[in-house]
């Protein structure tokens, strides 16, 4: 599936999402192709756009150079979520800050957020911070993880209050 987004700072862009194939391609005129993709015959997972979060299963490419794709876990914190990028002598990273946003860092600087529509089809939006010095490259990757692995994570906290309310009787 195919979505063209008009990203406030970087114009048109088009994301796509395959989650039978495991594949995710942004792209736009003023943008580097970003390419991710789920080796063939991996176990998915589906909550994971993408189909996993196993980083030795995933190519990640830049207008066809090899970058190095990194997602946590995913367990209990919203930091077990996070996605690290390393690419070019630089590192991205994207990572919940709330239940639906998830927020974008080159270099530890945090160039905006994201958020998704919570179903998993490639629509997301990008915010960014007016101080950043953000490129092109910064919107490919940031669109590109967002997709693929999605935003915003539940808070450790929240979880445990559904898990104790699960025990209860009633």
């Amino acid at each position: 599936m195919a979505h063209v987004t008009e990203d406030a700072r970087f114009g048109a862009l088009t994301v796509r999402l395959d989650t039978g194939l495991g594949e995710v391609t942004v792209e736009g005129d003023a943008l580097p192709r970003v390419e991710l993709r789920r080796a063939q015959g991996t176990e998915t997972d589906e909550h994971t756009p993408v189909g996993t979060r196993d980083g030795r299963r995933l190519t990640l490419t830049v207008d066809g150079e090899e970058a190095v794709v990194s997602p946590a876990k995913g367990r209990l914190t919203r930091r077990s979520f996070a996605v690290d990028v390393r690419y070019a002598g630089r590192t991205w990273r994207l990572v919940p800050d709330s239940a639906l946003g998830s927020r974008l860092t080159r270099d530890e600087e945090h160039l905006g957020d994201f958020s998704g529509d919570g179903e998993g089809r490639g629509h997301v939006r990008a915010e960014w911070r007016e101080d950043a010095a953000c490129e092109a490259l910064d919107a490919s990757l940031g669109y590109a993880l967002a997709t693929a692995f999605g935003t915003g994570a539940e808070s450790m906290w929240s979880l445990a209050v559904d898990a104790a309310g699960e025990l209860l009787p009633g």
